[in-house]
């Protein structure tokens, strides 16, 4: 064998090598994504869609149907857009989840398009016990039947059985406090999707152990950081990833949930509460509940529940690429403490707010985990802080290849924070760098999953 140290030689000679590589890995690369993207769109046949139907006669129900799928399909879940004329018996006692959106015509009536779903099932009887829905009711209180329609569909579905999600919604000419309400209780449900049968265990009760804000003077809303400890007893387990639900005593049957973010190595509960301010100046019940009104020591009503769509699970010990914004730091911060307690170092964080100064959440820590080599790789996006706003998606972008080469080693997506903008910027930015097979193959693999609210 002969060797060279001619660096013009060994170059052509890698580069013809790299060449005839390439030739021969493509049709195996092209036959592995296609296995993929068969793969995921099997997953995909197989989930339980959720039924979103519309009955619309100027086009706001559509449209307004049309942004509930799309929220929900940004959560990760599976959905079926139409009309409601297109809606069957068979549908309805197949699916397990349906949203509603319609409105109503003239005194009471239906909406051309629902005309014939009304004369077809709403005149007969359908056994329907699997099925949970939820109906937001479109209307003019100047006319004497307000929501007549939409009131007539819910009334029609308890009587065949079926369970309220939450119950109905009624919008008084476009009011947006109550399409507020609505796409509220989408982003509950988008991160409860996983158990729609979920046994609920009673709520039990906790210490408020400690609380502490975390960004004064923030441009933002106030962000508090809350710890809680059960009264008796020893501490339940759960896993990163996991939520609680907590209730005000100003209204118990309105349960709030909340990323935890912490495990139970910590000795408690912790979560990180954004405090809601309505118009009027009022605070949300929850959050106005635990960020103000109660004092450290007094007892909260709380329950755990399992997430099993944001667990580690099968990803522990795979590579993570971790990405938030605003509060939604508290799931990855859960994901990220268990790592460390693992010792599983192969961690990316990607984190976006509004300024450096004011809303770095638990800064401390992540730095000195950025510092250890437990979080080898940190980006920032702090959107006010320079001429041209910044977002997580922007991050990601411009690591597009280091995202890539993670993925090809095996590395899982986690995305927590916004439904709004956050969530979407990033899906649309991993779209754009691995093509929509290719990720909705990683959702299908549980590689890239997101607690979105």
């Amino acid at each position: 064998m002969i060797f060279t140290h001619d660096t013009t030689r060994l170059a052509l000679l890698a580069a013809l090598s790299l060449s005839y590589a390439g030739v021969c890995l493509a049709p195996w690369l092209r036959a592995r994504a296609k296995r993929r993207a068969s793969a995921a769109k099997a997953a995909l046949a197989d989930s339980p869609a959720w039924l979103v139907a519309y009955a619309s006669q100027t086009g706001n129900a559509e449209e307004l149907a049309t942004q509930t799928a799309h929220s929900l399909q940004l959560a990760g879940i599976p959905v079926r857009l139409c009309a409601l004329a297109e809606v069957t018996a068979i549908d309805l006692q197949q699916a397990e989840r349906a949203l509603f959106v319609v409105s109503t015509y003239g005194e009471g009536d239906a909406p051309d398009n629902a005309a014939a779903f009304m004369g077809r099932l709403m005149t007969g009887e359908l056994v329907l016990p699997q099925l949970h829905y939820a109906v937001l009711a479109l209307g003019d209180r100047s006319y004497g039947q307000f929501c007549g329609f939409g009131r007539a569909l819910d009334a029609w579905l308890a009587t065949q059985g079926a369970s309220r999600l939450f119950e109905r919604i009624e919008v008084d000419r476009s009011a947006s406090a109550a399409i507020e309400q609505w796409f509220q209780h989408l982003s509950h449900l988008a991160g409860t999707s996983d158990a729609p049968d979920w046994s609920a265990p009673a709520f039990g009760d906790w210490h408020l152990t400690q609380r502490q804000l975390l960004n004064p003077g923030s441009a933002g809303g106030a962000i508090y950081h809350v710890e809680l400890a059960p009264v008796a007893g020893s501490l339940p387990d759960w896993q990163s990833g996991d939520l609680v639900q907590v209730t005000a005593p100003a209204d118990p049957s309105q349960p709030r949930e909340y990323s935890i973010a912490s495990i139970p190595h910590d000795g408690g509960v912790h979560l990180l509460v954004r405090q809601h301010a309505h118009p009027d100046g009022s605070l949300g019940l929850a959050s106005g509940w635990l960020t103000a009104q109660a004092a450290v020591g007094d007892v909260v009503q709380l329950r755990l529940r399992q997430h099993r769509r944001f667990r580690l699970e099968d990803n522990a010990q795979r590579p993570l690429i971790l990405i938030g914004n605003g509060s939604g730091i508290a799931g990855l911060r859960g994901h990220l403490k268990s790592r460390v307690l693992a010792g599983q170092r192969r961690n990316w964080l990607i984190f976006g707010e509004r300024n450096l100064a004011h809303d770095f959440h638990y800064r401390e820590e992540i730095e000195r985990w950025h510092a250890s080599g437990d979080l080898p790789r940190l980006d920032l996006a702090f959107s006010r802080d320079q001429a041209e706003r910044m977002y997580v998606q922007d991050r990601l972008r411009g690591n597009a290849d280091e995202v890539k080469l993670w993925l090809q080693q095996g590395a899982a997506i986690y995305v927590c924070g916004s439904l709004a903008g956050m969530a979407g910027g990033v899906d649309q930015a991993l779209q754009e760098m691995l093509g929509r097979p290719a990720l909705d193959a990683l959702a299908a693999e549980g590689r890239y999953r997101r607690d979105v609210y």
